[in-house]
């Protein structure tokens, strides 16, 4: 049950940002969250993520993010990471930017009072694997199966 509670907390926080919806978003962090983007930016806190990422949403028209949960593991009962892959589609198109191909982290923690589960440490970090052109077609290619289905 927790393992799903997990992937939907993955899933919460992707959609939120579809959707553009920077409210949404930082309700998912723990009051002390951090989130630290793909270009290395970091938020601490919901009211910055929630202010921050409300920023970006209202100036730029933001790309949609397709992803796949690689691994979920259990450090306590209380305490869990997520690792996915994801992409993005630009506005307007239909493929994905293989530049902006990230590897994302979080460590998510279960509060007491009500059995939920909350973002502490969000990392989205660019899958860019130097040097190696086919890790990044391979990526791109498996995520691209996503929006195909």
């Amino acid at each position: 049950m927790d393992k799903i509670q997990i992937e939907r907390l993955h899933t919460d926080l992707l959609t939120a940002w579809n959707n553009q919806e920077a409210i949404k978003m930082a309700s998912l962090f723990t009051d002390n969250g951090i989130s630290i983007g793909f270009d290395g930016s970091q938020y601490n806190g919901k009211k910055e993520i929630e202010a921050e990422i409300g920023k970006i949403f209202k100036h730029h028209q933001t790309a949609d993010y397709v992803w796949k949960v690689k691994e979920v593991r259990f450090l306590s009962s209380e305490v869990a990471t997520l690792v996915a892959v994801v992409g993005m589609v630009p506005p307007g198109q239909k493929e994905i930017n293989p530049a902006a191909n990230a590897i994302q982290t979080f460590t998510a923690i279960k509060h007491h009072n009500n059995d939920n589960w909350k973002i502490d440490l969000f990392q989205n970090t660019p899958a860019q694997f130097h040097g190696r052109p086919e890790a990044v077609e391979e990526l791109t290619k498996e995520l691209s199966e996503l929006i195909r289905k």
